[in-house]
């Protein structure tokens, strides 16, 4: 087979995915057609907001499709083919359920952050640590998506325009998006953004096959297993490819940012497209940047070289827009990545401001409570931003996946409530305790284990999980019952 029906039948894989698992997803919930939504039933013209469903499946792509599809992905292709596997598996599998259920579970629960969320399900436990955990990773990801594109931004302006200048506007930006209602900006702007991501996509895309670039040349080699791992750095392929992707498959940013349209959905009909679809286009983003680390560059190590001597993935974006698309081309290209991180961490902080609004019961309607909460988020997301951008993202990248793994926890709870099989979330949620807790043990940010004593530990712990779950099924159907029954009406 030619190397570039790789990449297709990945694309087509995705798409038949969102066709067929993303129905078994939505009935492994069992949505009600004819339940009020918090859009219509609150209605405070800030958050809840009823908003049409093409244009809320254009927020949530734009909202989880930051950095994470187009970073993630360059690292992980460092890996391998396998980056391709993880991409389209973990997007259906897991990315996708966590997604759906994320968004859909909101919306059973008066449209309430992920925190609270997860209360219902896992108990008041678990609601504390997500509320923390939640606010950290909320805040990482708004310093990671205001210096990404500022790197980009600032290699493209007149020496004028410093990395400072571009920090100090895409604040302003994401203060003003976190405390407007979100129809002002946000509702009126993304459809525009998502114009340019698809310029972006079909672009870089279109310019490998129109150059002749002989996809996967180094990675897929005769006679060599597609789970070879190629890494220079000899970095395991798990559990470090799984953390590294992060957002182009799995990624609990994305169950933080769901509540925020979950306010603005109309009928639970549209969930399907817009918490599952979101996700798989975003796989598809992600299958676009991981082709091109393994094809632009003839070999890991030159791919390797590329992302030290820039400092960041956003160097190779930049190299690779204009060497593809020429200088126009390249710019709108590389506008397209711009784009993504910001309709991002606009949203992050967003969704921080309504997680701490949950926390201490301060309604959001007035604008002195917004910005009572605004203000001390973005003094800490100023200070962060002073540190190395490597070094955010690989915390960044863990702190997502454990989120992830909790909302998956969450999710399997909810459908033993619901008597259906529950194995299908559970699996998972298995998997990424796992992969979460050998990571922490072996990364060099972690504790710095070896890998077989780290698996080991990462296994246990996952299997501990397992049997805790399994040992306390009547427990949670009994728990999400009441906790249904208290929040909104059941039918």
């Amino acid at each position: 087979m030619p190397t570039l029906g790789y990449f297709f039948i990945s694309v087509a894989v995705l798409i038949l995915g969102y066709v067929f698992y993303g129905k078994i997803t939505e009935k492994l919930f069992v949505p009600n057609f004819k339940r009020p939504t918090p859009a219509n039933a609150i209605n405070d013209g800030v958050d809840f907001v009823p908003l049409p469903t093409w244009k809320i499946f254009m927020i949530q792509l734009l909202n989880i499709a930051g950095v994470g599809p187009v970073f993630g992905p360059i690292m992980g292709a460092l890996y391998g083919p396998s980056a391709l596997l993880w991409i389209v598996f973990g997007s259906l599998l897991a990315g996708g359920v966590h997604d759906y259920f994320s968004g859909m579970l909101s919306l059973r629960y008066n449209g309430t952050s992920i925190p609270e969320v997860v209360g219902h399900t896992l108990g008041v436990v678990f609601k504390y640590f997500m509320r923390i955990f939640s606010l950290v990773l909320l805040v990482l990801v708004g310093v990671v998506f205001v210096t990404a594109p500022a790197g980009i931004l600032t290699n493209l302006s007149p020496s004028w325009a410093n990395l400072n200048f571009w920090l100090v506007l895409i604040f302003s930006y994401y203060f003003l998006a976190t405390i407007l209602p979100i129809d002002i900006i946000i509702a009126k702007l993304y459809p525009f953004f998502a114009a340019i991501l698809l310029i972006m996509a079909i672009g870089i895309s279109g310019g490998l096959i129109v150059k002749d670039y002989n996809f996967y040349g180094w990675a897929i080699q005769e006679g060599r297993s597609v789970f070879a791992n190629s890494h220079p750095a000899g970095l395991p392929l798990w559990p470090m490819m799984f953390i590294t992707i992060a957002c182009g498959a799995l990624s609990g940013f994305h169950a933080t940012q769901s509540p925020l349209m979950a306010r603005c959905v109309v009928s639970e009909k549209n969930g399907r497209l817009i918490f599952y679809g979101a996700m798989v286009a975003e796989g598809i983003i992600g299958l676009v940047w991981a082709t091109v680390g393994m094809t632009f560059y003839k070999s890991p190590e030159a791919l390797s070289q590329a992302l030290i001597s820039g400092g960041s993935p956003a160097a190779v974006v930049n190299e690779v827009s204009f060497a593809l698309l020429g200088k126009i081309g390249g710019v709108l290209a590389i506008l397209g990545v711009v784009v993504l991180p910001i309709t991002s961490g606009d949203t992050a902080f967003r969704a921080a401001r309504l997680i701490v609004a949950d926390m201490l019961g301060v309604g959001q309607s007035k604008v002195n409570r917004r910005l009572f909460i605004a203000i001390p988020l973005f003094l800490i997301g100023a200070v962060l931003c002073k540190i190395d951008f490597n070094i955010i993202w690989r915390y960044f990248s863990w702190s997502n996946q454990t989120l992830a793994t909790v909302m998956l926890w969450s999710a399997a709870a909810y459908v033993v409530r619901r008597g259906n099989f529950h194995w299908l979330v559970t699996l998972p949620a298995t998997f990424m305790s796992a992969t979460v807790a050998t990571y922490i043990c072996v990364a060099p940010e972690g504790i710095g284990l070896n890998f077989t004593i780290s698996a080991i530990i990462g296994i246990s712990f996952a299997a501990v999980c397992l049997i805790a779950f399994l040992s306390s099924l009547n427990y949670f159907r009994r728990k999400i019952l009441l906790e249904l029954s208290r929040a909104i009406p059941t039918t």
